[in-house]
């Protein structure tokens, strides 16, 4: 029977705070923004055709999606999917959200290559997820090496998590200075966006992290930095 490592704790806790810390940020910031109107009175999903539209981007359709804080862009069938508080909300945190989605658009329309490596690295970032971990923790009782295999797999998933760090942040960055430019946000009113959608871009920070000190045990456990798969 499999017995729980303390050690295993001490390597998964920074992620583990810092995904959690990240998670209160974006409720806290998305609820608390979500009281606050803007001038142009636009809804998020007004505010995302406008710049979907600018750009030349009408065929992307827009469309309502379920769940809290579910929103994203999907590049097959060219759409964004908004949750019910984005897609009809009027307020800062709203528009933040959904342009922030049409920035994903753009980022496909302009080609950017980030998020084209990111869609390629899907299918074996699944892979990894699935696998890694099981291999990883088999290793541990059988050899080293089926460890380092598992450790192979598995930093697919951490590779995939630090290829999206730009295509959020690339993404954030247009929709912050396309909303002014196009006279959605005033400049005095981006303060509530740029709080929610830097909350945001904080959870896929906690993630990487997260994979990084899985991943970093196992390794340790293995033998790889200098621990053992002895030493528990």
């Amino acid at each position: 029977m499999m017995m729980f490592d303390p050690m295993y704790l001490l390597f998964a806790a920074p992620g583990l705070l810092l995904s959690l810390w990240a998670s209160y940020q974006v409720k806290s910031a998305f609820d608390k923004y979500s009281q606050v109107g803007t001038s142009s009175g636009y809804t998020g999903a007004e505010a995302a055709r406008h710049l979907l539209d600018d750009a030349g981007l009408r065929s992307v359709a827009i469309v309502e999606t379920d769940g809290y804080l579910s929103d994203h862009y999907d590049p097959i069938n060219r759409q964004l999917a908004l949750s019910h508080n984005v897609y009809y909300g009027r307020s800062v945190a709203s528009i933040g959200v959904a342009t922030h989605e049409a920035g994903h658009a753009l980022q496909h329309a302009h080609g950017y290559v980030p998020l084209w490596f990111r869609s390629a690295l899907v299918p074996v970032a699944n892979i990894g997820s699935s696998m890694g971990y099981i291999v990883m923790a088999v290793g541990l009782f059988l050899h080293p090496w089926v460890v380092i295999l598992g450790a192979a797999l598995f930093s697919l998933v951490l590779l995939f998590q630090v290829v999206t760090l730009p295509v959020e942040f690339d993404a954030s960055s247009r929709a912050k200075h396309l909303v002014v430019e196009a006279g959605i946000i005033r400049p005095e009113e981006r303060f509530g966006m740029d709080r929610v959608l830097n909350a945001a871009a904080l959870t896929y920070v906690a993630a990487a992290v997260s994979s990084l000190m899985v991943l970093a045990y196992y390794l340790f456990r293995a033998g790889v930095f200098g621990g053992s798969s002895d030493d528990r």
